[in-house]
């Protein structure tokens, strides 16, 4: 029983960052008390599959991530069989553990209270055993998530934008300014073709590198002149407009029919 104690005791260490070798030292234990009951014929079970390499333990585990309702049924089936067992030899050994420690049992019950107490632990490992493979098939996920997480994480960062204002066009930007120059002034669409260029819209993923950047900053810069002496032209031709007609009313030209 010595194997089932050193497994018990494995099982009870609580360093979370050797959790996954202190599961495999308890099932090494576990399994090598199991197999020597087997050997001596102490009862009746099935030996769990022994692991001996990470291919066979990453198989286990997906296997175990989707397991089929059958065998589901099964597992439960036999966990309910090894309760019932358990619970049995518990009573029984309960019964017997007076009259054997105090020396009045005869050596065919002595055998028989021994015999009960090697096959509550054999109960007992198969139980921890099939706990220890859950959970280190969930700490094995963990852990490629946490991997797989810090793989995506690993991406360029955005440049970090100026402050603006935004106006409804271009006319309102020119007249109706911020009124100090530490903040600029732009359009709705010059604000969303600046966000285009440098490809932080949510639709575009990563942004661009900054040498991208500054390259569309550069050609952005040279077309600002030619769009500045359009917009003067186009608010010349506005107010030249307004003076003409303040001079020019309605109906100014056609006075030959006039009464």
């Amino acid at each position: 029983m010595v194997p089932a104690f050193q497994g018990a005791l494995a099982m009870k260490q609580v360093n979370p960052s050797k959790r996954l070798d202190h599961l495999q030292e308890a099932r090494e234990h576990f399994l090598d008390y199991l197999t020597q009951c087997q050997l001596y014929h102490v009862a009746e079970f099935e030996l769990p599959k022994i692991k001996n390499n990470s291919a066979e333990n990453n198989t286990a585990s997906s296997s175990m991530a989707y397991p089929s309702l059958v065998a589901m049924a099964a597992q439960r089936q036999a966990k309910i069989e090894r309760y019932k067992q358990r619970k049995e030899m518990e009573d029984r050994l309960s019964e017997m553990k007076s009259a054997v420690e105090g020396g009045e049992a005869d050596d065919e019950r002595v055998r028989e209270y021994y015999l009960l107490r090697l096959r509550r632990w054999i109960c007992i490992s198969l139980e921890e055993v099939d706990s220890i493979d859950q959970e280190m098939s969930i700490l094995r996920g963990k852990d490629s998530s946490k991997e797989a997480s810090t793989s995506r994480s690993s991406h360029q960062t955005r440049p970090p934008m100026k402050p603006f204002i935004l106006t409804r066009d271009a006319a309102q930007a020119k007249v109706f300014g911020a009124g100090y120059p530490s903040l600029a002034s732009m359009t709705v669409n010059d604000w969303y073709e600046q966000h285009r260029k440098m490809g932080a819209l949510p639709d575009q993923g990563i942004a661009k590198t900054p040498s991208e950047v500054r390259r569309a900053a550069q050609q952005q810069e040279e077309q600002e002149p030619k769009e500045d002496e359009e917009d003067e032209q186009t608010l010349q031709r506005a107010r030249e407009w307004d003076d003409w007609k303040d001079t020019h009313p309605r109906g100014y030209g056609n006075r030959k029919n006039m009464g």
